[in-house]
């Protein structure tokens, strides 16, 4: 008999919450990566990697530092056509590290489900 550890439960929890979009699937991605880095119990502190809020965590090169890389893991084929593959910003109020960070935080309530269920 086989037995799955909390880790395992969580990835799959994860893992087989719903992303039709490229945003979501972004998202999924990146709360993969924070589960990941995660080592026992479950802390947003924890989570945080030292960093103050997700702002500050994605600022300060804790997750993708590329505009282009943000940009290929959170748009779809016409999103990137439009913002030249990153080159462009997201939108006009955003830059590529506001909405990784935005991304994050959503991420972040991702796992938190993932350690509730």
């Amino acid at each position: 008999m086989t037995t799955t550890t909390n880790h395992e439960k969580q990835i799959a929890f994860i893992q087989s919450y719903p992303a039709r979009s490229a945003w979501s699937k972004g998202v999924k991605e990146y709360a993969l990566e924070l589960l990941e880095n995660l080592e026992g119990d479950y802390e947003k502190t924890k989570l945080l990697n030292g960093a103050e809020n997700w702002s500050s965590y994605s600022y300060g090169g804790s997750a993708l530092v590329y505009d282009a890389d943000i940009a290929e893991r959170l748009c779809s084929p016409s999103e990137l056509k439009k913002t030249r593959n990153g080159d462009l910003q997201p939108n006009r109020n955003e830059t590529w590290l506001d909405c990784q960070a935005r991304a994050l935080g959503q991420a972040a309530r991702l796992v938190d489900k993932a350690f509730k269920a």
